[in-house]
């Protein structure tokens, strides 16, 4: 018996099977472009997807003989909106989360109601991202189209029609349109009523971990899937992946380093309020029944490290082929314990939250004729977790309790960069052995719906195993308290300058 997970993300897809004791036992990952018709804006090209999808299920399908797929689960990046006929045809690309066609319509829909009574329906702090913005600009720019559509679908709720159960999308993804009502679980007339869109053009909505349809016949025989394999609802994709490290409780918070480095804390009772507006922060369902989540964000993450990489570490890269070693563990064995003197803002891209400011630029500043190699790969660590260091303390404040930090992603495999999350966050923090957090979240609710586990809490247990826990030491965590109040002015310190770069 094996389970099924599926990550649709924004440029690529992984399937992957695993055993009920947690052993992967087969994947795929498939890519699919980006389309930008006019600058600015950004696509997805569904039939594409649907494919890209298809052939993954079918290439880890052949390799579970021995262990059949016994149930299937779909996690999806947010805000992306396909709309479709009832035949299954993909009327129009599906525009994606960061796509600047919208802008201005949130603006419009607040002249008639206040962006905390937004959150207090929706659990989003009013954005052009969401998914209801999209869907006026449609109607606005599209009328043809949107006459035509017999329902706008995410991509958990698409995948799933394509294998041919009932459209249903799970609460988690749908709170991602900013037209959910998270407290009473369904969608929100008034905000229909507000941007004017017909509500009966998304589909119903139910629970993560729900049975929602046996894929037929044909469907299956075209995938290569045996007989009887069971859907289940999936989420939104990084609740998936707070849930695939083990956060089930209140007070855990999923720490994911990767390009991007994110957290998601997890709390028992919704948290809405200015503080968590002002941070960009949102408040929706987890798809653990009965708890929230929050996301804050660097955009620049470990993207930054492999910049260093690229651009200054010529020496290493060739030691590290030479000697069959990672790179990276070269690069930060010889960093200093303590904090570096010189200190690095990682907006490269942008920064994330509480700002969201796609203007802001990367600096490096301390600078002086002493400072090592090591110590600016320290500062590159140091100012992607100062950022998340700030994003913690800000929903502390919010009323987000927050008491550990679980550790996966790429960030994850170091011991030098987790001790200094440990410090500067003064939290314990915890390595997991966890490469695919998101399909195996997936893969727990599938295995949860059918039986395999007697409950989530149950698979966590089985399934998710800590690797090492790094606890703060006091003396240092003194020091970042003091020179966070010195990187805290970095950013608007150099606001104006970088918007006239």
């Amino acid at each position: 018996m094996s389970l099924l997970g599926i990550d649709v993300g924004t440029t690529g897809c992984k399937v992957i099977s695993f055993r009920e004791d947690g052993e992967i036992l087969a994947q795929a990952y498939r890519e699919y472009p980006l389309i930008h018709p006019q600058p600015g804006w950004s696509e997805l090209d569904g039939n594409v997807v649907w494919e890209k999808v298809s052939d993954g299920i079918r290439e880890v399908a052949s390799q579970t003989d021995t262990d059949p797929i016994e149930a299937i689960s779909v996690a999806s990046q947010g805000e992306a909106v396909t709309p479709v006929w009832g035949n299954c045809d993909v009327l129009a690309n599906a525009i994606t989360t960061f796509d600047s066609r919208t802008s201005g319509i949130c603006d419009e829909i607040l002249k008639n109601i206040t962006p905390l009574e937004v959150m207090q329906i929706t659990g989003m702090p009013p954005s052009d991202i969401h998914t209801l913005a999209k869907l006026v600009w449609i109607k606005r720019n599209q009328p043809e189209l949107y006459k035509e559509v017999w329902k706008f679908f995410g991509f958990e709720d698409f995948i799933n029609f394509r294998l041919g159960v009932q459209p249903v999308v799970d609460y988690s993804l749908a709170a991602r349109t900013m037209a959910f009502d998270i407290i009473n679980k369904t969608w929100s007339d008034r905000m229909f009523d507000l941007a004017d869109i017909d509500a009966s053009l998304l589909p119903d909505t139910v629970p993560s971990g729900t049975i929602i349809g046996e894929i037929g016949k044909k469907v299956s025989t075209e995938l290569g899937l045996p007989s009887g394999v069971v859907v289940v609802a999936g989420g939104h994709d990084q609740p998936c992946g707070a849930l695939g490290a083990g956060i089930i409780r209140g007070g855990e918070v999923m720490d994911a380093t990767g390009t991007v480095e994110c957290i998601a804390p997890a709390f028992g009772e919704p948290v809405i309020n200015q503080q968590m507006i002002d941070g960009n922060f949102s408040c929706y369902p987890h798809v653990v029944e009965g708890l929230y989540v929050t996301l804050g964000f660097v955009s620049s993450g470990g993207v930054v490290l492999r910049w260093f990489r690229d651009t200054f570490a010529e020496t290493e890269i060739a030691q590290a082929t030479a000697e069959n070693r990672d790179v990276y563990d070269i690069l930060l064995e010889d960093i200093p314990d303590s904090p570096s003197t010189a200190m690095l803002l990682p907006h490269f891209t942008g920064s994330g939250t509480p700002h969201l400011d796609l203007e802001s630029k990367g600096a490096i500043v301390g600078l002086t004729l002493s400072t090592s190699k090591g110590e600016l790969v320290k500062a590159i660590l140091e100012g992607i977790s100062y950022e998340i260091k700030q994003n913690l303390t800000m929903l502390q404040d919010a009323g987000v309790e927050i008491n550990e930090v679980r550790a996966i992603g790429g960030g994850a495999k170091s011991d030098k960069w987790l001790q200094l999350k440990a410090d500067m966050f003064n939290k314990k923090v915890i390595a997991l052995d966890i490469s695919e957090g998101v399909c195996l979240g997936t893969a727990i609710l599938a295995g949860t719906a059918i039986g395999k586990y007697s409950s989530i809490e149950e698979a966590v247990n089985l399934l998710v195993k800590p690797k090492e826990t790094y606890y703060p030491r006091e003396e240092i965590a003194q020091e970042y308290d003091e020179k966070l109040k010195v990187y805290e002015q970095i950013y608007p310190a150099l606001n104006s300058i970088n918007k006239q770069i």
